[in-house]
């Protein structure tokens, strides 16, 4: 009977391959449909249900059965079983994942290599130009047949449409109608041959600039718009889908020079006469770095505008002159793509950096051509070959670890708050030697200036002075590699201020940072900051951008202490004050949590808080901890 049944659905999805687009249709929208085929149970067998692993296949069909074309289609799936996908045809992931993936939280698929769909107007109803395919296989937990692994929803990703509700098509697959949204504008170009440039937190540009029947030049333009978001030591990575390979490289460099899959594979048969040893990178995914400055003169690897930075990119609101990364690659192409005219972008696209946000990118988009000023210097534009655009967009994954944490103070409280427990994650082999559970033990403000590795007797000291709970194991540590310190300095009639220290305790140096904080009620009382550079950031409210003053904008690496046998080693550190007046705005209480950031950045990342803020239950003048804290932190600063 299964048989049976899987045979008729076979012929079905034939027969509606293969006819002509006469039978009736209620959508006339895009129709999409889901329909699961296939399944077994998978080894091994275990004794919870619910994580036992089986097999399905299913299929989701996409038909544009409106009056215009839809370009760039996206499908997302609400996949809610646990679904690890394997294989998918004709698509791929539209955040750049590479399959095998979990996808359990639903994802989105992107058409490749078909991107389009086109109507039936302008086809006379040829269903392989209106109609799309894709089989799924892969493994789902804890749905045993006959039961079948059906997602909750499926519906189009584009912009400018709007799906009904999704319906029921028998046991065994679901289907919805999209239909244009009148409300809502279609990002297509005028002209209706090209898709509109989106907008987004970094955009990656793939514009062919000189092609030949074998291989082609691009120029790869990576621009930042956050106005908070930056890059260190970017390095960025993708698929080549059509077996390609990287024969040379102007402005930046792979990772790793690999000519292995070319010479003992088929690229070496088919390119018999090249030299592979001067072959850059062989590799389906490669992964691409930034040249040091001393490359930008180079005339085999540099002269290429805004490379060779050793991988920065700061945000526009910063240097906008710095905000953009380029180089240009030579691809060689297989067949059977070998002419002019047949170009395609790699697929699954990845950047990330040093201690910077995290970026989720989309699939490469077919745009405009871009414009150039003409390089003779006749006033007028040059346009690239053919242009693709990629839209990656900072994320913050739930439960993720941050890169670096703040830790509170004031001077009506002799304790330090520190960064929480774990706040950058905890080693996988801890052991029972720390507790990743314990809350952060309050401090000796003067114990912020040691590794916490050397904190143990400073912290169990301050709280048998001070009555604190000593939780047995201690806390771990919050494993950043740059803290924080937010000092709440002074609170009088007119206004307040704050001091700010920035901790490096790692092995990096940091060079043109920057820091940002968001005061909800204080923002607009921001006066004046004495050691920094700072101002009100336009466009994104209640924000404070603050970087070094020139010629002090580099963060050093944590160094040695003066006795490496006995001293604790000293990280690289910058402070400074910030001043608030009242004026602007009236009833605001210092002390009980408005002079406190309620986010703070480092170089993009946003970095993890405290939960709570310094008690002003017994307010006292400045300790003689703080004071000492001072005083070390500007000894310390004037001898680097």
């Amino acid at each position: 009977m299964a048989w049976h049944c899987y045979f008729i659905f076979t012929v079905i999805t034939i027969f509606l391959a293969t006819t002509s687009f006469s039978y009736a249709q209620e959508c006339n929208g895009v129709q999409l449909s889901y329909s699961y085929t296939n399944g077994e149970q998978l080894p091994p067998t275990v004794s919870d249900p619910a994580k036992q692993p089986y097999r399905f296949e299913s299929t989701v069909t996409l038909l544009n059965n409106g009056l215009e074309g839809l370009k760039s289609w996206k499908v997302f799936v609400e996949f809610q079983h646990h679904e690890f996908l394997v294989s998918a045809t004709g698509v791929v992931l539209a955040d750049g994942t590479t399959l095998p993936a979990a996808v359990g939280n639903g994802t989105v698929f992107a058409g490749y290599p078909q991107t389009d769909l086109k109507s039936a107007v302008e086809t006379a109803g040829d269903l392989t130009q209106m109609q799309v395919q894709i089989d799924l296989v892969g493994t789902v937990f804890g749905v045993a047949p006959p039961a079948i692994p059906l997602p909750a929803s499926i519906k189009l990703d584009n912009d400018g449409f709007k799906c009904d509700k999704t319906d029921g098509q028998g046991d065994s697959g679901i289907n919805v109608c999209c239909m244009i949204d009148p409300k809502l504008k279609p990002n297509v170009t005028t002209n209706d041959k090209f898709m509109q440039r989106q907008n987004g937190d970094l955009t990656i540009m793939y514009d062919v600039i000189r092609t030949y029947e074998y291989n082609y030049w691009a120029e790869v333009t990576i621009a930042n718009h956050n106005r908070l978001g930056r890059l260190d030591n970017w390095k960025l990575s993708w698929d080549w889908m059509n077996d390609e390979f990287i024969n040379a490289m102007r402005g930046a460099y792979p990772s790793v020079i690999d000519v292995s899959d070319c010479v003992f594979g088929k690229r070496g048969t088919q390119y018999k006469d090249i030299d592979f040893s001067n072959v850059l990178n062989c590799q389906r995914r490669p992964t691409i770095i930034d040249l040091p400055p001393t490359k930008f003169n180079d005339t085999d690897l540099g002269k290429i505008p805004s490379c060779c930075r050793n991988g920065t990119i700061l945000p526009p609101s910063m240097d906008i002159s710095k905000s953009v990364s380029r180089f240009q690659m030579q691809v060689y192409k297989m067949p059977p793509n070998l002419n002019r005219s047949d170009l395609a972008p790699p697929q699954n696209w990845q950047i990330n950096g040093t201690l910077n946000p995290t970026y989720k990118c989309g699939p490469p988009v077919r745009v405009s051509p871009t414009e150039n000023p003409d390089p003779s210097g006749i006033p007028s534009n040059k346009t690239v070959i053919a242009s693709w655009q990629v839209v990656c967009n900072i994320i913050k994954a739930k439960g993720s670890a941050s890169k670096c944490c703040v830790s509170f103070s004031a001077y009506y409280n002799e304790s330090a708050i520190p960064c929480k427990t774990c706040a950058c994650g905890c080693p996988s082999n801890r052991g029972k030697t720390c507790s990743t559970t314990a809350p952060a033990m309050w401090l000796p403000p003067d114990a912020l200036l040691v590794p916490f590795a050397n904190r143990s007797a400073k912290a169990t000291a301050w709280a048998d002075l001070k009555h604190l709970r000593v939780p047995n194991p201690m806390p771990c540590g919050d494993n950043c590699g740059v803290s924080i310190n937010w000092h709440l300095n002074t609170d009088y009639a007119k206004g307040w201020s704050a001091r700010i220290t920035l901790f490096n305790w790692g092995d990096t140096n940091f060079a043109d940072w920057f820091a940002a904080v968001q005061m909800d009620k204080a923002a607009p009382g921001f006066e004046k900051m004495y050691s920094f550079n700072a101002t009100s950031l336009k466009g994104v409210s209640n924000t404070i951008f603050m970087q070094g003053l020139p010629g002090l904008n580099y963060l050093v690496a944590e160094v040695d202490g003066a006795n490496p046998l006995k001293d604790p080693r000293v990280p690289g550190k910058q402070q400074s004050v910030i001043s608030f007046t009242k004026k602007p705005t009236p009833g605001i209480n210092v002390a009980h949590g408005d002079g406190f950031p309620t986010k703070v950045f480092f170089n993009g990342e946003e970095c993890s808080l405290p939960s709570v803020i310094p008690s002003s239950g017994s307010r006292k003048v400045f300790s003689w901890a703080t004071l000492m804290l001072l005083t070390l932190v500007l000894i310390i600063s004037k001898q680097q």
